[in-house]
């Protein structure tokens, strides 16, 4: 054999055992690997791993959404400075809780480990499910003991801030899971979307008060409540089929 016998390829020179395939790995962006003979053996040229894209793609997507929602929670905070609006407080610690169940995704997606990233996502399903429970339990309580929000344009511009800042993590984390095939990244995706729909009632109780019909507040907000239940179960059987593949293919 012509172990250890020195070659190159363009500006590379290199020795190594020419017994069967191998892969060269050196800086650049990743190219589908070529299969190519040298007089005795063939060998591909791949250039950066598909785990290793994968993972800074991910990791990308998720600090993206991450600063997004932190400049969202910036701008809330102003309006919160500048009115003293408990109501707006409740919705900025809800939505700075939330913006957390992105931590574990991008361990998982730094990890390279399609285990762990499933996990994540099944941590961003139950978050999903509070987020509903939250919201139904507040609908219920203000239609038991009605309790108009005041501070009503405050209200509306934070709640637009925060649907806005949703909407755009949403868009960053659901094309991400697609393109890179993360159920996870999808749920996530998923979750900040039933957050900008929470933040959208926010407006929409603003504008009911506003309009002299309050009722309409703890209403609408039993609907958020049904929408974030199904985004729920769509976002739980995403996660399930992936959790499970990743458990199957662990035991192989």
């Amino acid at each position: 054999m012509h172990a250890g016998t020195p070659h190159r390829h363009g500006g590379f020179e290199h020795s190594h055992p020419h017994t069967g395939p191998h892969r060269h790995w050196w800086r650049g962006l990743r190219r589908s690997a070529e299969v190519h003979g040298h007089a005795e053996h063939g060998h591909s040229h791949g250039l950066i791993h598909d785990s290793i894209r994968r993972s800074s793609d991910g990791l990308r997507a998720v600090l993206l959404s991450l600063g997004v929602l932190g400049a969202t929670a910036v701008l809330q905070a102003v309006v919160f400075v500048a009115s003293g609006s408990v109501a707006l407080l409740a919705d900025l610690i809800h939505n700075g809780g939330d913006a957390l169940t992105a931590v574990p995704l991008g361990v998982a997606f730094a990890l390279r480990s399609r285990r762990a990233e499933g996990y994540a996502g099944l941590a961003v399903v139950a978050a999903i499910f509070i987020s509903a429970l939250v919201a139904g339990a507040e609908s219920i309580r203000r239609l038991a003991d009605p309790s108009p929000p005041t501070d009503l344009a405050v209200l509306a511009a934070a709640g637009a801030i925060g649907y806005l800042g949703n909407w755009i993590a949403a868009r960053i984390r659901t094309r991400a899971g697609e393109r890179l095939r993360s159920p996870a990244l999808i749920a996530d995706g998923n979750h900040a979307r039933a957050d900008a729909y929470v933040s959208l009632a926010v407006v929409a109780a603003a504008a009911a008060v506003a309009a002299g019909a309050p009722i309409l507040d703890p209403i609408i907000g039993l609907l958020i409540t049904i929408a974030i239940l199904r985004i729920t179960w769509a976002s739980w059987r995403t996660v399930r089929d992936d959790v499970h593949g990743a458990r199957h293919h662990h035991h192989q």
